[in-house]
């Protein structure tokens, strides 16, 4: 079920969100609270409290907390796009973070991703596996709760992937143009790097301009060139899980970086040398 904006579990904040948004359209629907991922303060640049379990299989490749459900909680999906000409092992140390934090990645074993179809057929895998008793992920997947991220070709990979209408948030880390923000109705956050030469900063904000019908922010990191994503997600490392535990966890420390009036992020000039929302982002409580 799409959920165009994740509420904080508690009664006062789903009122306070009602009063506040209503008028936008951009307010979630009630549903009982799932036992909740363990906290990592505002830490997401750091390993998270799960251990990261890998599989490697013909289609894609999946990364995920080796104990899973421990707690009882069930884990949101995150679906993982390559840049151009790689594979899910030149992120390894990005996926398995995401996995840390809590997450079920699923990455496509293509180096050809634009068009998302690899990626999308990750929620079928995810669906049968949730539903088969002999699967390690049967009753501890979260199936209302899906991302989509990627890098560079992947990045704009996940963009394309959230027309699928199970997809409920985009991070596109330095994303390729090959896309149309118009046909999707999720939020979405922009990651551009400072020296990015291979897909430059000013492609990523026409990229951020274009979702004036969404909640976007637009991130440009600073220092960033276009390869440091690899391997261990680089700049993007943090401000991706943050956004990715606020929107599909909940996290209310997450929410404090992207929005309020004094936000985290909005006067970091240290981790960014640019940083904008558009008018649905403002909106959203911190």
């Amino acid at each position: 079920m799409r959920k165009p904006l994740a509420l904080l579990r508690r009664t006062f904040v789903a009122v306070a969100l009602c009063m506040t948004l209503g008028a936008t359209g951009w307010v979630g629907t009630a549903a009982a609270e799932p036992a909740a991922v363990p906290s990592v303060g505002h830490r997401w640049a750091e390993i998270g409290p799960y251990t990261p379990e890998v599989s490697i299989g013909l289609v894609h490749t999946l990364y995920y907390p080796r104990d899973l459900g421990q707690r009882g909680e069930k884990h949101p999906i995150v679906l993982w796009g390559n840049g151009t000409g790689a594979l899910p092992g030149a992120y390894a140390s990005l996926l398995r973070h995401y996995a840390s934090h809590g997450f079920v990645v699923v990455a496509a074993n293509s180096p050809n991703v634009n068009f998302a179809i690899t990626m999308r057929s990750g929620i079928d895998l995810m669906e049968r596996e949730a539903a088969d008793p002999n699967s390690v992920f049967f009753g501890n997947v979260d199936l209302d709760r899906i991302g989509a991220a990627g890098h560079s070709q992947g990045g704009s990979g996940a963009i394309n992937a959230a027309i699928d209408k199970r997809v409920d948030t985009v991070v596109a880390i330095q994303p390729g143009p090959l896309n149309d923000v118009d046909l999707i109705d999720v939020p979405v956050l922009y990651l551009a790097g400072q020296f990015d030469l291979i897909v430059r900063p000013a492609l990523v904000r026409a990229l951020y301009e274009d979702a004036d019908h969404v909640p976007a922010e637009y991130l440009e990191l600073r220092g960033a060139i276009h390869f440091g994503t690899a391997i261990t997600g680089g700049a993007n490392r943090g401000p991706s899980t943050a956004w990715l535990r606020y929107w599909l966890l909940d996290d209310p420390n997450a929410a404090t970086e992207f929005f309020g009036e004094n936000c985290g992020y909005c006067s970091d000039t240290r981790q960014f040398s640019g940083f904008e929302r558009n008018e649905l982002a403002r909106q959203i409580p911190g």
